[in-house]
């Protein structure tokens, strides 16, 4: 046998013969000169609900083809492609993702990093256009977490899996925004199911105050409280005083893995609408807080087949005996 070819269209009506003969997959490699290994793969991979079928096998496999990523090198079209996206201030992993995802093109992030090293050497700004330009970028030994490691830390991946399906009401994601120049924090949470939003406000978001506030705002719904997500925020450090005392769950996102808390980010632009970047937390008031909470729960909500927040966690009686 020479070197490694793709099977013919000739090949697969002849492995669909011998197979309606009854030859093994052995046999089947020595008769058409392939080893057993690339039969028993393509019988696997191109198997149908009616079995083998050379005609469908042979259009699944040039499917696969097509689709397949394109692995390319640094080409000056593919430069100008990705200077691009980098002075749209896009991320070395972003534009990576993103060549991957629509064009099928494999570049990694590391060889676009290397690319803007190469370019601000020869006197470029494309390294202006980095989130952390004016760090020294350094080679990543272990975690690539910038916030430190939080102790007895609960990772999303032993999060119980009916809290992905969004089944109950009771699994929560929580966060915290910022007022201007760090005066004052408002904690937010949001249950999953129903979209059901709390706020509360803390003076800062030290640990053991975030603790105080998160402990405080989930106490009146205690019956109707499973597990809490949170990111890997320092200020969710007393996770473990906050998990006994309301006897619940605490899971950890990964990090930089946003979309893991999607909904609490969504939910925290929606706050922001009425609490903008541009503004301190000091002063808002306790009644300005349960006029946003009114605003969004009695909100009809798309995900919810507009139905509002509000009527889908309350008359949804989920509890802890349940």
């Amino acid at each position: 046998m020479g070197s490694y070819t793709q099977l013919t269209q000739k090949q697969r009506y002849q492995i669909y013969a011998f197979l309606k003969a009854g030859f093994s997959q052995s046999a089947i490699a020595l008769e058409i000169n392939v080893h057993k290994a690339t039969v028993s793969r393509e019988i696997r991979r191109n198997l149908g609900k009616k079995g083998y079928r050379p005609k469908q096998a042979h259009v699944m496999a040039i499917t696969r083809r097509h689709r397949a990523d394109k692995f390319v090198k640094m080409t000056p079209q593919l430069i100008t492609i990705i200077d691009n996206l980098i002075r749209n201030d896009c991320s070395p992993e972003q534009i990576s993702g993103a060549l991957k995802r629509n064009h099928c093109i494999r570049i990694s992030h590391e060889t676009i990093y290397q690319h803007i090293l190469s370019d601000k050497i020869t006197g470029g700004n494309l390294y202006q256009h980095l989130r952390r330009s004016n760090r020294k970028r350094k080679k990543r030994y272990g975690s690539q977490s910038l916030r430190g490691q939080i102790p007895g830390r609960v990772s999303i991946d032993q999060r119980p899996d009916i809290v992905e399906a969004k089944k109950r009401i009771g699994d929560w994601e929580i966060g915290t925004l910022i007022g201007k120049n760090h005066k004052g924090v408002l904690l937010t949470a949001v249950d999953r199911k129903s979209k059901f939003t709390l706020i509360k406000k803390a003076p800062n978001k030290k640990a053991n105050i975030i603790a105080d506030a998160t402990v405080n705002l989930f106490e009146p719904y205690q019956k109707k409280m499973f597990t809490i997500t949170s990111d890997n925020g320092k200020e969710f450090t007393n996770h473990d005083r906050i998990a006994k005392e309301l006897k619940s769950g605490f899971y950890f996102a990964h990090p930089c893995h946003a979309w893991e808390q999607g909904l609490t980010k969504n939910t925290n632009g929606l706050i922001r609408r009425y609490f903008p970047k541009t503004m301190g937390f000091e002063n808002i008031t306790n009644d300005q807080i349960q006029m946003v909470m009114n605003r969004l729960n009695g909100r009809p909500r798309k995900t919810l087949g507009f139905a509002k927040p509000n009527d889908v966690f309350f008359n949804l009686k989920y509890n802890k005996a349940a």
